[in-house]
């Protein structure tokens, strides 16, 4: 019976996001205020610097890394296409893959200009703006593929879409707690992706503390799990991983736009045991 309401939540959850608007969302989301980059303050300033640290500090490398639940965003490759090779892309909405084919592609039809944030991640490398070009090739070129992934699932990728030896680093943005209807299943996601990982590959998290929904297209409010940092921590251990750092970021007051009712993210670096 308890596996059987497991599955029920989880099925769920993806009901819910058959109403997904990857425009809407990256409309809250990812413009002013939350994406001023012009304040270091601000949500994606503060997100772009995790990144560009974890994948700077010299102990993050490679040659795969895997993105889980892309949604129908990029700036979190935007730094590790510099340090890997072969990027994959991956996300369970159709919709959201196909927004990411468009900007591969280069069709001019997405539905967010990814400039600003190629120009802000070269600043952060120490290198002119207009160097956002050649980051948008290089990020081009490294990116294998697009394709689905269920997180509840056991083995989230199809079984030919990895190397047997596994990826490298796995990132994860704003995915799991989203995507998951209680924290049983929250700390099953994060085992089923890390058997797509590598024996002593990271793990770059960021996700919600204290989140119950987000508004993820008109009308459509999407449930999620209040994580804690200490629930956080508990599921990584149990899943397989050692924490290496667990950063806490808290929304200035004057950036909170209300498209959700979380002020707290968390970003983890960690490492498969």
């Amino acid at each position: 019976m308890e596996e059987k309401g497991a599955e029920n939540g989880v099925a769920a959850m993806a009901d819910c996001y058959q109403g997904f608007d990857p425009a809407v969302y990256l409309q809250n989301n990812y413009t002013p205020p939350l994406a001023d980059l012009e304040r270091k303050d601000s949500l994606l300033s503060w997100n772009l610097a995790c990144l560009h640290r974890a994948f700077t500090e010299g102990n993050v490398s490679g040659e795969l890394l895997v993105d889980i639940g892309s949604g129908p965003t990029l700036y979190q490759v935007m730094s590790g296409c510099e340090v890997f090779n072969k990027v994959l892309l991956t996300d369970f909405l159709e919709v959201n893959r196909k927004e990411l084919r468009s900007w591969l592609q280069d069709e001019g039809g997405g539905s967010l200009d990814w400039t600003p944030f190629l120009q802000h991640v070269c600043k952060l490398e120490g290198r002119q703006p207009s160097a956002w070009t050649e980051k948008a090739a290089r990020l081009r070129q490294v990116i294998m593929d697009i394709v689905p992934i269920d997180v509840h699932r056991p083995q989230p990728l199809a079984l030919d879409v990895l190397p047997s030896a596994g990826a490298d680093c796995l990132v994860s943005c704003y995915c799991l707690e989203s995507a998951s209807p209680d924290l049983a299943a929250f700390t099953r996601a994060l085992g089923h992706i890390g058997r797509l990982l590598r024996p002593c590959g990271h793990l770059l998290l960021f996700g919600t503390l204290g989140m119950s929904y987000y508004i993820a297209g008109p009308d459509l409010k999407i449930p999620t799990i209040p994580l804690n940092e200490a629930q956080v921590c508990a599921s990584l251990k149990e899943s397989g991983y050692t924490l290496i750092r667990l950063e806490v970021y808290t929304l200035p007051q004057d950036t909170n736009v209300w498209f959700d009712d979380s002020s707290r993210m968390f970003f983890v670096k960690a490492m498969k045991v």
